[in-house]
């Protein structure tokens, strides 16, 4: 029984601790608020709508980048849980005539009922920024 305790107690850790070494950036409140980071000479802004942001609902993710020069016609946001595999969520982000970014999709629900996500723009050019967020169940 103690052992088993234990063991509950390192499995809660070991996403906390993957996320806290991480080289991504923690948005802070992103369920309420757009977040930005700097990312080389960019500064790049992640919005999801609806608000407040929850798993098995469409989202549409929303990206700004200043400048926006020389980035292609479309990026790709890849969505993940830090610590683990939840299989291969990803979404197409398509620019809009006034320099954004936009795609719609869904963060499905962790069945272990965690609720921390990375979102990664996957861009060499922009260094492939990262995003943590808590998603509502």
């Amino acid at each position: 029984m103690v052992l088993h305790h234990q063991l509950r107690r390192l499995t809660l850790l070991i996403p906390l601790v993957f996320w806290l070494t991480s080289s991504t950036a923690r948005a802070k409140g992103a369920e309420e608020s757009p977040c930005t980071i700097t990312s080389g000479q960019r500064t790049v802004t992640l919005n999801i709508e609806p608000k407040p942001v929850r798993a098995m609902q469409e989202l549409t993710f929303t990206l700004t980048v200043r400048p926006c020069d020389a980035l292609p016609a479309s990026l790709l946001l890849d969505l993940s849980m830090p610590g683990m595999e939840m299989g291969k969520n990803q979404v197409t982000l398509h620019k809009t005539n006034d320099g954004r970014y936009e795609g719609k999709g869904v963060i499905i629900r962790c069945m272990s009922h965690h609720t921390l996500w990375r979102v990664t723009i996957v861009s060499d050019e922009l260094h492939n920024p990262a995003f943590t967020i808590n998603v509502r169940e």
